[in-house]
């Protein structure tokens, strides 16, 4: 990929650039009420139920967390409380970057405007984005696009904000299954998987290019 130089380079964001730990924040509600055994189902439940919460008609993302921890704790027979949605959600725009990733953006930037199509909110986003070190041409979410990844509407709306094709840009994403099968299904051919371990290696007829963390990044584009 490093022949090819892309108009912009997108991102996801919770988990691709910010350290998105919705495990780490359910285990601290939980920790009194759950054993290591317990407790990993429940952090799986968490997260398959809130992909599947994203899969439908766009609602406020703390609707997404609530509906998949009521989920979760249902199929794990724990007891319920709106407070600690809340509270999960209220953390989200406190998250800082993986530590790779400032230096690596950085010098991305430099030479390729980098943009940022997340599942977030336009209020939740700005802080998260702040502490990523380094300048976004355009941050796009769900709130503004009317649809979560993995559904198309987002890409669709992100190439056309951007006037550009699927062929002009790099999407890069720890996730196959939000991101990178979308992007691929859309056309986007230069694609980057972050391997941060959240998701399996996947067949190489997706056409990506895998890295371990961002510093690696920029070779990927000859930087």
């Amino acid at each position: 990929m490093a022949d090819f130089r892309p108009k912009y380079v997108t991102f996801d964001c919770y988990g691709t650039l910010t350290n998105f730990d919705m495990a780490g924040a359910a285990r601290r509600i939980y920790a009194d009420t759950l054993d290591e055994a317990r407790m990993a189902a429940f952090v799986r439940s968490f997260a398959v139920y809130r992909m599947d919460e994203v899969l439908g008609a766009w609602k406020p993302y703390a609707d997404v967390v609530a509906s998949a921890l009521e989920r979760a704790c249902k199929a794990n027979k724990v007891g319920f409380r709106a407070d600690d949605a809340q509270r999960i959600n209220e953390e989200v725009p406190t998250w800082g970057p993986h530590r790779d990733v400032p230096s690596g953006l950085a010098r991305v930037a430099q030479s390729i405007p980098l943009v940022i199509l997340s599942n977030a909110m336009k209020s939740q986003i700005p802080s998260n984005v702040a502490k990523l070190g380094a300048p976004f041409h355009m941050v796009i979410t769900a709130e503004e696009t009317g649809a979560y990844k993995p559904q198309m509407r987002g890409f669709e709306y992100m190439l056309d904000k951007l006037g550009c094709g699927p062929e002009d840009i790099t999407h890069v994403s720890s996730s196959f299954r939000y991101d990178l099968m979308t992007a691929h299904d859309l056309g986007i051919r230069h694609k980057v998987w972050i391997n941060r371990g959240h998701e399996p290696r996947n067949s190489a007829s997706y056409e990506y290019t895998e890295i371990p963390d961002a510093t690696h990044l920029p070779g990927v584009f000859g930087l």
